[in-house]
């Protein structure tokens, strides 16, 4: 019974933030949200980019700093927050938590993703503005990118305008949460919900494949274990992966270099 896929069926993947400039650079400066070490700086506005702001809806997500300096904004059920990120620090959050990565200097990031395939299969709800979260077809336009035929700038200009269009919902989102506490959360949730409602099939089966098959591995090794037998130790290998080759591509938060890790 030899192992397949990556430990865990998770995802890894080498982000570079966006350093496309945002609109509220000076509430992010201020550290108005801000908690603990760096959060606030006396850095020029001008130099703060970041990412698209969203949520997962079963998928946890993980952060290991690589280089540079910034911060990730979350809003959940503690309300809205703000994080300073530096190198060598580790930050993670569950599925539903809206975080949105803050650059304010070559940002670099391994991120962890659980359930690999779900969130490339959708499993990413962008904070768009309500009346584009209530209809899926514009939805699905909006955060469609163009393929790479069309062109590192084409589609670096379209990943700047879903990362802006899903900050206007996300702005006015955080300033309810503010006001009124993470019960202003509810709405997107449930629209996320609908949105990701025809996927579920298809997610379960992905996630019966990778994740949940890796777990029931390790329940009848254990129970072999206790009966003595340890003869599934013969199976024992070993694998590698290197970054798919090419341009990164653009992703949520930034650009992506990501990595064949087999079937789940």
């Amino acid at each position: 019974m030899a192992e397949s896929g990556f430990p865990g069926a998770v995802n890894v993947s080498h982000l570079q933030v966006y350093d496309f400039p945002v609109p509220d650079a000076d509430h992010i400066l201020a550290g108005e949200l801000g908690s603990g070490p760096g959060a606030g700086t006396a850095l020029d506005w001008e130099l703060v980019g970041g990412g698209t702001p969203h949520l997962h809806t079963v998928s946890a997500e993980a952060y290991v700093v690589l280089a540079g300096s910034g911060a990730v904004q979350t809003l959940d059920g503690s309300g809205a927050g703000q994080h300073a990120l530096a190198p060598g620090e580790v930050f993670w959050f569950t599925p539903g938590t809206v975080h949105r990565l803050v650059n304010t200097g070559g940002l670099e990031i391994v991120v962890i993703m659980q359930n690999r395939g779900l969130p490339e299969a959708g499993d990413a709800v962008l904070t768009f503005p309500p009346d584009v979260l209530a209809d899926p077809d514009r939805y699905q336009q909006a955060v469609r990118l163009p393929s790479s035929d069309a062109g590192p700038d084409a589609v670096a200009e379209a990943a700047r305008r879903r990362r802006d269009l899903a900050l206007e919902g996300y702005l006015v989102l955080r300033d309810r949460v503010e006001q009124h506490g993470p019960e202003a959360l509810e709405p997107l949730h449930q629209a996320a919900a609908v949105l990701v409602k025809p996927r579920l099939e298809e997610w379960t089966e992905r996630w019966e494949q990778g994740a949940r098959a890796q777990a029931d591995r390790t329940g009848q090794q254990l129970a072999r274990l206790a009966a003595g037998d340890a003869s599934y130790l013969a199976d024992a290998r070993h694998d590698h992966a290197e970054g798919h080759p090419g341009p990164r591509r653009a992703g949520m938060c930034g650009w992506l270099r990501t990595f064949p890790l087999g079937p789940g």
